[in-house]
């Protein structure tokens, strides 16, 4: 089977310009311009980057952007009370803890103490259960945004043999269940999958 190639980044622009519409229309009913606040804990290079490249991507979408850079050291305790400050401040629709964090701290305890409504990630259990269920929540970024360019040149997805490659609860788990709702036939491959090739062949998707 041939592939197909997907211009993404010609259609992050188009994203981009309706999230401009609709964080405009925000700012029109609400007063303010939707807002998303990042934490980022210690000085990893690559997360610095992500974090970059995300905060840079709000603004361009029209959002109020915050990167809160804390020191490594930070407690769990800390971080708790930080985030619980953000869950209730009004101004801030989004919540994102860039991982991963400092070993010291519990990234489980983490993401479960940020809103549910607020967690753009997400990651939160309540978010999770709902995906798993066909319920309503936030879906995390990478998988969705796979969705969303498969979309763009097969609509349709309903009976198409789809391989994911991975488990990991922020992609693969999240990806398989995705394509399921949109009715594909879901195949999950991992570290102990055998003759990945050949389900590579047979995959559509």
């Amino acid at each position: 089977m041939s592939a197909t190639i997907i211009d993404g980044k010609a259609e992050a622009r188009r994203i981009r310009e309706r999230l401009r519409e609709k964080a405009r229309a925000f700012q029109r009913q609400v007063g303010r311009r939707p807002g998303l606040h990042v934490i980022l804990v210690g000085e990893d290079p690559a997360s610095e980057v992500y974090v970059r490249n995300k905060a840079r991507a709000a603004e361009e979408a029209g959002y109020a952007s915050w990167v809160e850079r804390l020191p490594a050291e930070t407690t769990e305790e800390a971080l708790l009370q930080r985030i619980e400050a953000l869950n209730l401040d009004p101004r801030i629709d989004g919540i994102l803890v860039q991982l991963p964090l400092p070993g010291h701290i519990a990234e489980e305890r983490i993401i479960e103490a940020i809103d549910p409504a607020k967690d753009v990630d997400g990651f939160h259990p309540v978010n999770a259960g709902r995906l798993l269920t066909g319920g309503d929540g936030l879906v995390p970024c990478t998988p969705l945004g796979c969705l969303h360019l498969i979309r763009t040149v097969r609509p349709d997805l309903a009976g198409a043999r789809a391989l994911v490659i991975g488990r990991s609860n922020i992609v693969g788990k999240p990806m398989a269940l995705l394509l399921l709702a949109a009715h594909a036939t879901v195949t999950v491959a991992h570290s102990r999958t055998r003759d990945l090739p050949a389900l590579a062949r047979e995959a559509e998707v």
